[in-house]
């Protein structure tokens, strides 16, 4: 007998039966996922579903899995949506066999198991770092005293929530307390996701079925939502198509079926600036142009020329940690520097350099957290010495599955060209053609309405145009991203 079953039996109310559901995910699908699963990450689980199981204090992953599947809410289709808010894509490719893309679609257009309340409030969670959760603590003392506190800072940011709704400060629709305390904290960027949520999230729920408000209804604070509004046909709320449905929902639908308005399919490009553009220009020809060219984009341009080796780990740590990034978009780092395909030498002309894996590490979202799910943009000319020359390439990888490649992470996208380092010696102020177009195609009008992505293919082509009237002086060209989303760098 399989754990599943075994304490299915357990929890049977009028006797040992095993009771029997439609459309059951296997045990062995469910006790794979569990076992794959962190003690953080299961704690989120049990969080996301707190209201669909609230008499269970507390439970393991096993018993709430239990929970679900006797009330017939476990189905391929809501076990895919967990994994997604929780935003473990790996294993809904691994063990579902569907993928990021699919989900989003099918949340688009069915019904949800998860409440908005609890998926605002895990997505707080994750763009939340260490010492944004001690301020946030520590704003709690008005409220909850110093012996809380002590308590607090052993808690996860959604254990504390949970403790706020014990003490009437959070609920679905009271997010003033929260709202003020990342208000205080600066964190803008997330007080915006509670205003968002405010305007398109329900507010009342009639058994587990959420009846949704206007943005009107919303704005009106002494409007009673102790019962149902008179308009809603609680009938068909509880039968209808506002029901949670019983039926599984496939997930298997085709990764270019489009979303709904629910779904953003684009990166939010609204701050002021956009974001850090980096310009780490070793030869010295090109940083005008590009300064030019992101500042006309709204970035905030920071050039450093003629780094050596030595130097380079300290500035890019020093970039990484500036504040900034909490409150922008997004994030751009050009490089030019003599090299190879993997490393850069700087100012130096010795080897060995310095890894272009490294200086993407500085600002993934483990390392830099506060661009943790922004994009974050590399544009790098490497003039190759000799002994490192490598066949010209040119390929896009779209789909995020990307093997010996720089990218590894999300949201990440590297565009990369390659060009003997001889074309230095023939005219030492020669600009590289690479980048002097990509800044003049960044800033172009009709090209500012296209997609990144777009912009790059543009690029592709006017690189290989060139190539065929200049056969001693061939760029090569590397485009690789694993981004989520469209992203056009202008505010949107």
């Amino acid at each position: 007998m399989t754990w599943l079953s075994s304490l299915k039996t357990q929890r049977t109310l009028n006797g040992p039966r095993l009771a029997m559901t439609l459309h059951k995910v296997p045990a062995a699908v469910l006790y794979q996922m569990e076992q794959e699963l962190d003690k953080d990450e299961k704690d989120t689980m049990a969080f996301l579903c707190q209201d669909l199981v609230p008499d269970l204090p507390a439970p393991d992953v096993r018993t709430l899995l239990v929970a679900l599947d006797e009330r017939e809410l476990l189905t391929s289709s809501t076990l895919a949506e967990l994994l997604y808010r929780m935003k473990r894509f790996d294993l809904l490719k691994r063990i579902l066999g569907t993928s990021r893309a699919a989900v989003e679609t099918s949340l688009a257009r069915n019904p949800h198991l998860l409440t908005p309340y609890r998926v605002l409030m895990t997505e707080i969670k994750e763009n939340l770092d260490k010492e944004d959760l001690e301020s946030f603590i520590f704003l709690l003392l008005d409220n909850s005293g110093t012996s809380y506190m002590k308590k607090a800072k052993e808690k996860s940011f959604l254990g504390i929530i949970n403790d706020l709704e014990k003490l009437d400060l959070v609920s679905p629709h009271q997010l003033d307390f929260l709202e003020n305390c990342l208000v205080n904290i600066h964190r803008k960027d997330l007080v915006k996701k509670i205003q968002k949520y405010r305007l398109e999230a329900p507010v009342h729920t009639i058994g587990s079925v959420p009846v949704y408000i206007n943005a009107l209804q919303a704005s009106l604070p002494k409007l009673s939502l102790a019962d149902p509004p008179r308009f809603v046909n609680k009938g068909r709320l509880l039968n209808g198509s506002g029901a949670i449905q019983k039926e599984q929902v496939p997930v298997s639908i085709p990764e270019s079926g489009t979303a709904m308005s629910q779904v953003p399919d684009h990166y939010r490009m609204q701050s002021q600036p956009l974001g850090i553009c980096l310009i780490i220009d070793c030869i010295g020809n090109d940083t005008g142009v590009l300064a030019e060219a992101f500042t006309i984009l709204s970035f905030e341009v920071h050039s450093y020329p003629f780094l050596d080796v030595k130097s380079l780990p300290h500035k890019l740590c020093e970039v990484a940690r500036m504040k900034q990034h909490k409150d922008y978009d997004c994030f751009v780092c050009v490089v030019v520097s003599r090299g190879s395909r993997e490393d850069i030498f700087c100012t130096d002309r010795h080897l060995p350099g310095y890894p272009l894996e490294k200086v993407k590490r500085f600002f993934t979202g483990d390392k830099c957290t506060a661009l943790l799910g922004k994009p974050k943009l590399f544009f790098v000319q490497s003039y190759v010495e000799p002994g490192h020359r490598q066949e010209p390439r040119s390929f896009v990888e779209a789909d995020g599955d990307l093997v010996n490649a720089i990218p590894q992470v999300a949201d990440i996208l590297w565009s990369q060209s390659m060009v003997d380092a001889s074309a230095l010696e023939r005219s030492s102020n020669s600009t590289s053609y690479y980048l002097s177009t990509l800044a003049e195609l960044l800033v172009e009008t009709r090209k500012r309405k296209l997609s990144l992505i777009d912009i790059l293919l543009e690029l592709n082509n006017r690189v290989y145009e060139r190539n065929t009237h200049h056969p001693t002086e061939q760029y090569s060209l590397l485009l690789k991203h694993t981004l989520r989303k469209k992203l056009y760098l202008s505010r949107s």
